[in-house]
């Protein structure tokens, strides 16, 4: 869970990711990142990770929105959630940032 949530943490803003993104980052599958992303994500950057689509769930497109406005992410004309493609974080830069956030956890 905590390697979740700093990984999260490493997205910069104006960036998404997906949850496939984190899990590979992590190692462990995307249903899992998104359990722990439901239960413990509140008090993280959660409006930046989405779907493999761009797109968040419904509950949270509403709050996502007002965040992506304030970090220059624009919703895609469907209204589901952005193009990944527009503002996917660069995944080594997030790999590096990760691996140093974690360092004090242990293996």
């Amino acid at each position: 869970m905590e390697r979740v949530l700093r990984a999260v943490e490493q997205v910069p803003r104006g960036r998404v990711v997906s949850y496939g993104d984190l899990a590979a980052l992590v190692g462990i599958g995307p249903r899992q990142v998104g359990s722990i992303m439901k239960v413990y994500g509140g008090n993280v950057t959660w409006w930046r990770v989405t779907n493999a689509s761009g797109d968040l769930p419904a509950p949270l497109r509403e709050r996502a929105r007002v965040r992506w406005a304030e970090e220059g992410v624009l919703v895609k004309p469907n209204g589901l959630g952005c193009r990944i493609a527009d503002y996917r974080a660069d995944l080594d830069e997030l790999a590096g940032a990760y691996e140093q956030a974690v360092a004090d956890l242990p293996a």
